[in-house]
């Protein structure tokens, strides 16, 4: 069991259900997954695509699946059924691994960051965060990095409201502006 699951079990299901009064552990919100992922809409040369692939598996520890076109729209010069990114859907270990990861060592190396914005949680509890340079993260190492490229994380909550996806994301040690 990681640290996050363990902090969880011991310290966060007490302080919410002190905090919200809830009456079983199971009524508690929890960290259901994260899904890490990035857009190729529009970058041709197949094998940057190719390098946003490896980077995004070396990030998440898994296989990212490719994200198809569903409609070909002439603007945006794609054509139905080409790759327009690449996701990847954490849960479990590999999730709290990941998010251990994020709190602790990645999002402090961004630059200029001055906490998460509470408004980047949505209204059924769940928060998106967005990266300008995947480089924040530790696996990536700066020799290897031809292109730099931007990629989002969204973390799934079970938390009915804002204020209890808040509460719960801060006790995760998630940095919010004050």
């Amino acid at each position: 069991m990681s640290d996050l699951a363990r902090q969880y079990k011991e310290k966060i299901i007490p302080e919410m259900k002190k905090k919200f009064g809830y009456d079983n552990d199971l009524a508690v919100p929890r960290i259901v997954k994260v899904v890490v992922s990035s857009g190729t809409g529009s970058i041709k040369d197949e094998a940057k695509k190719e390098n946003i692939r490896k980077s995004l598996a070396l990030i998440t520890g898994q296989k990212p699946i490719e994200n198809k076109a569903r409609k070909s729209i002439a603007s945006f010069k794609t054509r139905k059924g080409a790759v327009i990114g690449y996701s990847a859907t954490l849960r479990g270990k590999r999730m709290y691994d990941f998010l251990e990861r994020l709190v602790k060592v990645a999002i402090p190396r961004v630059r200029d960051f001055r906490g998460i914005d509470p408004k980047n949680i949505d209204s059924q509890g769940n928060l998106n965060i967005g990266f300008r340079e995947h480089i924040v993260f530790p696996e990536v190492s700066d020799q290897d990095v031809r292109e730099s490229f931007g990629l989002g994380v969204t973390v799934v909550t079970t938390a009915k409201t804002k204020e209890e996806a808040i509460e719960l994301l801060k006790l995760f040690g998630f940095p919010f502006k004050k």
